[in-house]
């Protein structure tokens, strides 16, 4: 059932985390959801070390990537069916066993097709816990004027992971042993998702629960405006996985490798701080306007990225791409929301997060061999790359984006809290 929310004063992050049980699932989520940003960086950098390789690392990396972008909708659907608790408690476990696996293989010289065969449950059994939390605050607060506040909240806590996961990663990689990054984050896995699991009276309906106060279940995938969706998320995400590697490989060839923490760090800084605006600012412009700015904003940024040859400048560069991920990633969320039937939320959330690790994945893979054959500056073309084709798209089918017809069950219970749900298309 969705809070009841006073729709007289604006929302902001003190009202919304004064919504009834939300600190008992975002404390647990904040802390499950810290190791995914630690997996992609943990693996190039275990992998570069034991073959040399950009390429080899960035391919591991990526057959990671792969896997969960195929594995993460289903895991969704089965949250959606089963409840969340009953999909995560197996999926951490196989998930540490697999990246367990994966540093033991490495460390003893294993062939790159055995890493290749390890990375793939290691990636499909990533918890997804960000939709989860998603997924749970949609159920307390759907309707509400504070869902916006929401996904810019989620963003930020995303991005905050963004900014301390890879350089946690890089510290232990390249300061205590080129395996401590991929250790700590099996052991956070573990620990942080069993915690989150235990938090059953958060978790939304599910099963005959869902089926009779929701919609019929429909899949998240056969929506239109779901599938431009993705392919934004494409884009961002090869924006992540182009910078986790060209960042890599540009301060091993200047023979700065610890600055590769500090560089990537201030571009997810960059990124949080948007965040935090997008979610304190009171929007009249409609979010398909607001998603096709931030991505006009986030290809010219990323466009220029191969440009630049000097940490000093790559730094401010990275702010500012950074900068401009927040808020396509916000804007998508929300307009996500208005698309979607509540029986699929999870799964629609599941589907554009690992949109974002499948475009990390390819990009991870195509800059590690441009990097390896041609310098550090041509992995930076694969951000300019993914970000003008999701461009090209959204402009394109844009139209696709307009919320869908709310139902009877929908208007009645916006009336029940008491107010109008207001949509704002463009």
């Amino acid at each position: 059932m969705a809070s009841t929310v006073n729709s007289d004063k604006r929302p902001g992050y003190g009202q919304l985390l004064r919504t009834p049980g939300a600190l008992s699932f975002l404390l647990p989520g904040f802390a499950a959801r810290q190791p995914f940003a630690m997996l992609t960086i943990g693996i190039v950098l275990l992998v570069q070390h034991t073959t040399g390789s950009f390429g080899s690392a960035g391919a591991v990396a990526a057959v990671t990537g792969v896997s969960m972008a195929l594995f993460a909708p289903q895991s969704g659907k089965l949250a959606d069916r089963f409840g969340q608790r009953a999909v995560l408690i197996p999926g951490v476990l196989v998930h540490t066993a697999s990246v367990s696996l994966l540093v033991v293989l490495a460390l003893a010289g294993a062939p790159l097709w055995a890493l290749f065969l390890a990375a793939v449950p290691a990636g499909a059994s990533v918890p997804q816990v960000g939709p989860m939390v998603r997924a749970r605050w949609a159920a307390k607060l759907d309707g509400t004027p504070l869902m916006p506040t929401a996904a810019a909240f989620e963003s930020v806590t995303d991005e905050f992971t963004f900014v301390v996961g890879p350089v946690l990663a890089t510290a232990l990689c390249t300061g205590v042993h080129p395996a401590a990054g991929l250790i700590a984050e099996a052991a956070l896995t573990l620990v942080g998702g069993l915690f989150f699991a235990a938090q059953r009276a958060t978790q939304p309906a599910f099963g005959i629960a869902a089926a009779a106060s929701a919609e019929p279940r429909r899949s998240a995938l056969s929506i239109p405006g779901v599938r431009v969706l993705i392919v934004a998320f494409l884009g961002i995400g090869s924006v992540f996985g182009g910078m986790q590697v060209s960042l890599t490989a540009f301060t091993e060839e200047i023979g700065n490798p610890g600055a590769n923490g500090l560089l990537y760090g201030i571009f997810a800084a960059g990124n949080m701080l948007a965040g935090l605006a997008m979610g304190a600012v009171a929007w009249k412009t409609g979010p398909r306007r607001r998603l096709i700015l931030g991505y006009t904003g986030l290809t010219v940024a990323a466009s220029l990225l191969w440009t630049t040859h000097s940490v000093l400048l790559l730094g401010a560069l990275g702010l500012v791409v950074g900068l401009c991920i927040a808020p396509a990633l916000i804007t998508g969320y929300t307009i996500v929301e208005t698309l979607i039937p509540a029986s699929a939320r999870t799964e629609a959330f599941t589907w554009l997060t690992g949109a974002v690790a499948l475009g990390q994945a390819a990009a991870v893979t195509v800059a590690g061999r441009l990097a390896d054959a041609h310098g550090a500056s041509t992995g930076f073309l694969v951000p300019m790359a993914g970000t003008a084709l999701a461009l090209a798209t959204l402009l394109a089918l844009r139209s696709r984006l307009r919320p869908r017809p709310q139902t009877e069950a929908s208007r009645v219970a916006a009336r029940g809290i008491g107010h109008r749900v207001p949509v704002a298309v463009d």
